[in-house]
């Protein structure tokens, strides 16, 4: 690797990923060295640094490919994944994946990309809400046979503009809740009309869309006479973007393999 990283972000134009740009512009040992966008993109030619209202950085928005990055960073929309795979796994490049949504077609095909390129992939790049998965998981494992059976309620708050739900990462907490829950466990999206009696082994995910929420998870264990909530919310997008950089950083010099922000914490 050259004395700096350099860096890609893919969906640079976008939310996040201007917010990557001007957090790794930032830094000394990172070299932001290109801005990938869709080719219908009105912002393409524009440079990346303007557009994170950061200093001007030389680095135009472009649909163009570039080869000579070492890490992708991805920040994007399930219909743009597929291309940033295909072009990472014949680059070689080492990509960090933060965009959700995606199908099981595309999951699969991220997976093989693995067999080639190392790649993090992780429905949430903040470490707050990994530590707070780990925590989640634990409550459950102490709790799952306590007298009178647990309840857990996974409620999630995002931007108005988010395309996906639940989010990733709600599924991310029910999918390591439910580890520890045994595997009978239904997964129950939203309740409407006469549903009957909450069955024991449910867990309940509840999507609000509300304003310019950059995320918040609030996961509920009930019990009979007490419960815990653990809520996890960010105030702004840079612990995603803080995140995903510390992600890619790790990546380099690692063999090709699927991991997660689990493996980039050594949790």
């Amino acid at each position: 690797m050259s004395e700096s990283l350099k860096i890609a972000v893919h969906g640079a134009a976008g939310r996040m990923g201007r917010r990557v740009v001007a957090l790794a512009s930032a830094d000394p040992s990172i070299d932001v060295m290109g801005a990938i966008e869709n080719d219908q993109s009105a912002l393409l030619g524009q440079d990346a640094g303007d557009l994170a209202a950061v200093e001007t950085l030389g680095v135009p928005v472009s649909s163009k490919w570039p080869n000579e990055a070492d890490v992708v960073i991805d920040f994007s929309l399930p219909e743009a994944i597929d291309r940033c795979v295909e072009k990472c796994v014949a680059y070689k490049t080492a990509l960090v994946v933060a965009t959700t949504g995606m199908t099981d077609l595309q999951v699969e095909r991220l997976q093989n990309a693995a067999n080639t390129i190392p790649v993090v992939w992780a429905p949430s790049m903040s470490l707050a809400v990994n530590l707070s998965m780990k925590l989640a998981q634990q409550i459950t494992e102490k709790l799952v046979n306590v007298p009178g059976g647990l309840d857990v309620e996974i409620i999630e708050r995002h931007h108005r503009y988010k395309a996906d739900a639940p989010s990733g990462t709600a599924l991310k907490f029910g999918d390591m809740i439910a580890d520890k829950l045994g595997d009978d466990t239904i997964h129950v999206h939203g309740r409407e009309g006469h549903t009957g009696q909450r069955k024991r082994n449910e867990i309940g995910y509840h999507a609000v869309r509300v304003g310019d929420n950059p995320g918040e998870h609030t996961i509920v264990f009930g019990m009979l006479g007490e419960r815990i909530e653990l809520n996890v919310a960010a105030s702004n997008r840079d612990c995603y973007a803080a995140g995903a950089i510390a992600a890619a950083k790790w990546l380099i010099g690692r063999p090709a393999g699927m991991y997660d922000m689990f493996d980039v914490l050594e949790m």
